[in-house]
């Protein structure tokens, strides 16, 4: 089975989602390899922004097996990210 995969969709101008930056940081620390964890700048991928229709920053996208899981947009703690991504690695 994949891994989930959890994507941080971000602007550089975007100042919630600077405060992001640390929470994800802290959710690598709790699930270690278990999910793949990507960061995207919404200015400089465009075609993925639209994807997934993404009109706010930040928005949490998290897939499993190439599903849409969850969306989520604004800050959000990591062990709310947590909570959601550990029955998907179980």
């Amino acid at each position: 089975m994949a891994k989930p995969i959890l994507i941080d969709f971000f602007a550089e101008w975007c100042g919630p989602c600077k405060r992001m930056g640390p929470i994800i940081e802290e959710l690598k620390g709790m699930m270690g390899d278990k999910v793949e964890i990507k960061k995207l700048d919404v200015d400089q991928h465009m075609a993925e922004a639209q994807k997934y229709q993404i009109s706010v920053v930040p928005t949490i996208i998290i897939e499993k097996d190439g599903l849409l899981v969850q969306k989520i947009q604004g800050v959000t703690d990591a062990e709310t990210l947590a909570s959601i991504l550990k029955p998907l690695v179980e």
